[in-house]
């Protein structure tokens, strides 16, 4: 029998089935009650569940990315769709391929990668193509970037993402570099390609999306400019000559200012017309990704609204249609 998937649910929906746990929390109500709040998981998205009246005992019984058949119920509950379940059990992972609960991405990774070797192995300047090599020729590297999200739950959190983030960002800078004649093409492709190397390793991505202990106390930011550096020291090998140490600042430069504002984790706002260039470019993939999956997603109902989205502060149009509801506080 082939199993529902998370995007397949509705409300009413009486549930069996299998999913695999996402974050896990054993809270309390106001009058002390516990009960269970977890995050299930498939390729297609995930979906928030409770369970009433837990214990301690059911909580350890099982960790964060383990497969567990939920038994219980879908409804509508403040515009979006929750599981209330009453009783859960063990999924064997062998009997299933993990690959269905997973998300990654809908595109083909491998033509993916030939969209990001093209440009970067086309540029000019020797010194910028021989750090490109370095990276390309390690192997460990290019498997995480290929596998590795570019972030856990904001835009693109899903296996293949990064890549795929990073490719659309090089296409779209290639688009709009033709009207603004004075950015540096070949430095800001650069920048595109590096600003976030460092989530290779400071994610982990292997069932269920987080931190690392590097990532945690670190940071991409700063793993990205040791990564580069470790490259960088290996590029004489390939030219012959040292890197030049202005063009090695510029591009540092790009990686740490990349989120563009202090109050967003940048150690230095962007100064230079690469870095600012990338900074939007940048913001404007993760922006116009996140509110067309929140768009994609939402399955609360008939109303032409998303519900109120805590982290943009923004409730998202999705268009009247019939039997559409309006809006209400």
């Amino acid at each position: 029998m082939t199993r529902r998937k998370v995007q397949q649910l509705a409300d009413g929906d009486t549930l069996d089935e299998v999913f695999l746990v996402g974050e896990k929390q054993l809270r309390a109500n106001r009058n002390g009650v516990l009960y269970l709040q977890m995050e299930l998981r498939d390729r297609s998205g995930s979906i928030s569940a409770r369970m009433w009246n837990a214990t301690e005992q059911q909580f350890n019984s099982f960790e964060e990315g383990d497969l567990l058949r939920i038994k219980g119920k879908v409804q509508l509950y403040q515009g979006s769709l929750q599981v209330i379940f009453n009783a859960f059990e063990a999924a064997h992972a062998a009997q299933f391929n993990l690959d269905d609960f997973i998300p990654q991405t809908e595109q083909d990774v491998s033509r993916l990668f030939d969209r990001l070797r093209g440009p970067l192995l086309r540029l000019t300047n020797p010194h910028l193509r021989a750090v490109v090599e370095c990276f390309l020729m390690d192997d460990g590297f290019v498997h995480g970037f290929c596998q590795a999200p570019a972030g856990v739950r904001q835009h693109h959190a899903y296996r293949g993402g990064l890549l795929e983030h990073v490719v659309t960002m090089l296409e779209s800078a290639d688009r709009v570099l033709p009207l603004y004649p004075e950015v540096n093409r070949e430095l800001l492709l650069m920048g595109i390609f590096l600003h976030d190397i460092g989530k290779t390793r400071e994610l982990s991505y292997d069932r269920v999306f987080g931190y690392t202990d590097e990532g945690q106390l670190v940071g991409h930011v700063v793993m990205g400019i040791e990564m580069l550096n470790d490259k960088v020291a290996k590029v004489p090998e390939l030219t012959g000559e040292p890197f030049p140490q202005e063009l090695l600042l510029r591009l540092k430069h790009m990686i740490v200012s990349h989120h563009g504002a202090y109050e967003f984790g940048a150690p230095r706002l962007p100064m230079t017309p690469e870095a600012i260039a990338l900074h939007y470019i940048d913001n404007l993939d993760a922006k116009v990704h996140s509110f067309t999956r929140d768009i994609r997603e939402d399955r609360g109902g008939t109303s032409a609204w998303t519900p109120y989205n805590q982290n943009t502060q923004r409730r998202l149009f999705k268009g009247l249609r019939e039997g559409s509801e309006p809006v209400t506080e």
